[in-house]
């Protein structure tokens, strides 16, 4: 018997068990080692988030600094840097901070979950089977589906992979009139080049043929062949993946809660996957907290971690659409016609109204558990926003309706008024 076992050693699974573990409880963590070698590239705000987390040795050698090019809508550019993340290096990462923190590593396959009324039986490949009080999901898309959530139009993408010569590193993404390419090099002369399709009008070939159809499309792109310098592609490896938006219908119970692409999973091109694993596990170790300890708030604590999914989602998914929309040349293709209009038409980023605010009590974090607060409203935080630099805006904004600007603000130190005034003048507030 487990108090708490989390299915799953990635970003997600794994900041959710240093944050346990922070909070005292004892976890451990069941998984295998991905199957395949992937490179993905990450904005220095997934770095930021990762250290944040508690993640260190994760990032000791895994991301190596890249200038990115871009050619979207007839427009080339290379304005960006992205940090290129060597998944096997940061996987072996990921379980060195696991170890350090304290938490019990079991390597393994997972073959079932049984839900039980006061348990969870988990049925590993060639061990005996666990049973455990508290269950964390964090298996990304691998982890078994809980009814017809929603899903965006069906994605695929293929990763080929080969050896190339020494060089520098460099990545770029490319628009293309049925999909998107990205392409990565790595100064060891790993070579990337990953092409997300639909499925639907893909007609992409059978298994046996999709190798030398991807290496044909391959060869057509003028960009990629200057990318990569026309060399061969040497010890050359596929693999599909599903890339399609998904929000799964209910991602928490009384005694389990699912983090990461188990809980949502974003189009590639909307967001960078590690850094939205990690927006919905960060939460958890508080909510688990709440239903572990104080299960009189369990209702709230999953309304909690619902909406803030839902919410995740959602703006993951309008970003996406608005980069699909700016990609002109090809609107009337399948492909961009699917995605420039889903996953609805609300704005991504709604314009700031201080007259349209409002205060309702919402459930917020509060010393470790889920507690409810007055939080203010907007445009861009419908679930509502608590505090400034520790100032409850509740109050405050209350305030503002009848009081003077000086007098309200008058208290507050230097930095907390600059982030005060910052966050009000964003909110369309006229001194």
């Amino acid at each position: 018997m487990k108090p708490i076992v989390i299915l799953g050693a990635g970003p997600a699974g794994a900041a959710v068990a240093l944050g346990l573990r922070r909070l005292g409880y004892p976890v451990t963590l069941v998984s295998e080692w991905r199957r395949f070698a992937a490179l993905e590239g990450v904005s220095v705000r997934v770095l930021d988030a990762l250290r944040g987390a508690g993640l260190h040795q994760t990032l000791t050698d895994a991301a190596q600094p890249s200038q990115r090019q871009v050619s979207w809508n007839g427009q080339q550019h290379a304005q960006n840097i992205e940090f290129l993340l060597d998944r096997p290096s940061f996987d072996r990462g990921l379980r060195e901070d696991l170890r350090l923190a304290g938490v019990e590593l079991i390597e393994g396959r997972v073959l079932t979950v049984q839900p039980h009324a006061s348990a969870h039986r988990i049925e590993l490949q060639g061990r005996d089977a666990l049973l455990a009080d508290f269950l964390v999901e964090a298996r990304g898309r691998q982890a078994p589906a809980l009814g017809k959530g929603l899903r965006g139009p069906e994605t695929v993408s293929l990763l080929n992979r080969w050896q190339g010569a020494p060089g520098t590193n460099a990545s770029a993404v490319e628009s293309l009139a049925d999909g998107w390419a990205w392409m990565a090099r790595r100064a060891d002369g790993q070579c990337y080049w990953q092409w997300t399709v639909d499925v639907a009008s893909a007609e992409l070939p059978g298994k046996a043929l999709l190798l030398d159809y991807c290496r044909q499309r391959f060869q057509q792109s003028a960009l990629t062949q200057a990318f990569f310098g026309g060399e061969p592609q040497t010890d050359l490896h596929l693999h599909a993946r599903s890339s399609t938006a998904i929000l799964c219908p209910q991602v928490c119970g009384d005694h389990w809660i699912r983090v990461g692409d188990a809980a949502m999973a974003v189009d590639p091109l909307s967001g960078n996957g590690i850094f939205q694993s990690l927006s919905s596990a960060l939460q958890a170790p508080a909510v688990i907290n709440t239903l572990l300890r104080k299960p009189e708030r369990r209702l709230l604590a999953q309304r909690f971690h619902q909406q803030r999914v839902e919410q995740l989602f959602l703006r993951f998914a309008r970003i996406g659409r608005d980069f699909y929309a700016d990609e002109q040349r090809w609107s009337n293709q399948p492909f961009w016609q699917a995605r420039r209009q889903w996953p609805d038409a609300e704005v991504a980023h709604a314009e700031a109204n201080f007259s349209a605010l409002r205060i309702e009590l919402a459930p917020v974090l509060r010393d470790g558990f889920v507690d409810e607060a007055e939080v203010v409203i907007t445009a861009d935080q419908p679930l509502g926003i608590w505090h400034v630099q520790g100032i409850e805006l509740a109050a405050l904004v209350r305030r503002l309706h009848t009081e003077p600007t000086a007098q309200v603000l008058a208290g507050l130190t230097a930095e907390q008024g600059q982030a005060v005034r910052s966050w009000l003048l964003g909110q369309g507030f006229k001194p």
